[in-house]
């Protein structure tokens, strides 16, 4: 890892079954990242604002209750509308494997499924900021 990335990881909509964040929040934590927990129920506009307050580098997000197609979409398009172009977005949770083209089309540069690994998710993430890092470092 270049720098310590800052991750918010938040849980949109009314789902409010928050253990898999939780411990996709653990993980990257262990793994070296800062990691900023909004907890349960967050509108999309606060989740964009919590990106904003806390200057993060990425954001995850989960949904159980179906409506990932709905919040994942509104979430990225708050973070564009704050010009946050730069964040990139991961989600998880049951997201059947035919939304999951919709969501990347929509923002979302990753979608991690139940049975994903932690060690998967957390190298995915820290390959992905650090490319980022040098390729702005480069410019």
């Amino acid at each position: 890892m270049i720098r310590p990335y800052r991750v918010v990881v938040s849980k949109p909509g009314l789902d409010g079954h928050d253990r898999g964040a939780k411990v996709v929040a653990r993980a990257l934590r262990d793994a070296g990242f800062e990691v900023i927990y909004t907890g349960l129920r967050q509108a999309p506009d606060r989740i964009a604002e919590s990106v904003l307050e806390e200057d993060a580098d990425a954001l995850g997000i989960s949904c159980l209750s179906g409506a990932h197609m709905t919040l994942f979409p509104r979430i990225v398009k708050e973070l564009r509308d704050r010009d946050l172009h730069h964040v990139i977005v991961f989600g998880g949770g049951i997201v059947p494997n035919e939304d999951i083209s919709g969501l990347k089309e929509s923002g979302v540069a990753a979608v991690f499924t139940p049975g994903a690994s932690l060690q998967s998710i957390s190298s995915w993430l820290e390959t992905e900021l650090d490319a980022r890092t040098r390729a702005s470092s480069e410019q």
